[in-house]
């Protein structure tokens, strides 16, 4: 598989599952709210490609079932995940826009209330 094929692949994998966990998982993330900016800033196409890339990666560490360790041990399960994803918003912080935040924080308080 060539490097733009799994490109294509890891993004078909994180659009595909990515709300399913985080609607799973969201309310009892400390770091929700910055995965789900990642989230839309990964698919914003003013985002550059290289950022774009890192946020991918990061979001299907989060998504796949691969892991370091096993996001259904207790408190520890999501520990890599946050690594992964704060180390990439780090690297990509500069590309976050306030929109990516306003829509993240709205994405949050609707899979909130659809858990009530």
């Amino acid at each position: 598989m060539d490097r733009r094929s799994a490109r294509g692949a890891t993004k078909r994998a994180v659009r595909r599952d990515f709300w399913t966990k985080a609607r799973r998982v969201a309310a009892r993330l400390p770091f929700a709210e910055d995965l789900l900016a990642a989230y839309y800033c990964a698919f914003d196409r003013a985002t550059p490609l290289q950022v774009r890339a890192a946020l991918f990666a990061a979001l299907a560490y989060f998504v796949l079932p691969f892991d370091f360790v096993p996001d259904v041990l207790p408190l520890v399960g999501f520990t890599d995940d946050a690594a992964v994803l704060l180390t990439a918003l780090r690297l990509v912080s500069g590309h976050m826009r306030e929109e990516h935040r306003v829509a993240a924080r709205a994405a949050l308080e609707r899979l909130k209330n659809a858990r009530s």
